[in-house]
């Protein structure tokens, strides 16, 4: 549910709760105030578990002799997903043939199967196997995630 409309939410039950005091139009502005104050605050704890997640898929790879950098993942997870671990792409011709990109690199299903890196988790929205399974699959296809500019 987006910010605004828990917010809305939030305004709804505490008017019907309060004897007055804060018009409606006031008590939203608070709302969503600590709400955008909230997500300010947790911008720096996304940055850091995305780094944490590349770091340890950079390690993986490292161990399974699979190119790429740091900056390479980063440019790309950021392109695919906004570090959203939970991405599912529901309108590109993948999903059209019933099989949606998933997860922080945007890994279709059959891809990560054949891709995946052992060692990692099966699950195609775990950060570690989803990005380590498509630096795999981009090191095959292109030599390195390094090498991705655009979608792959």
């Amino acid at each position: 549910m987006p910010p605004s409309a828990l917010a809305k939410r939030f305004v709804s039950k505490v008017l019907k709760s309060s004897a007055g005091g804060l018009t409606a139009a006031a008590l939203l502005l608070v709302v969503s105030n600590v709400v955008m104050s909230a997500q300010a605050f947790a911008a720096p704890a996304a940055d850091k578990r995305i780094g944490g997640w590349i770091k340890h898929a950079l390690l993986v790879m490292k161990d399974n002799g699979i190119p790429g950098s740091y900056d390479g993942i980063y440019r790309n997870l950021m392109r695919e997903s906004s570090g959203d671990v939970f991405a599912i792409n529901l309108w590109d011709s993948n999903a059209k043939a019933g099989i949606p990109s998933k997860g922080l690199m945007q890994v279709i299903d059959p891809t990560f199967r054949a891709y995946h890196v052992a060692g990692t988790s099966w699950d195609v929205y775990d950060p570690i196997a989803n990005i380590s399974a498509a630096c795999n699959y981009a090191a095959h296809r292109y030599g390195s995630i390094d090498n991705v500019n655009g979608p792959y």
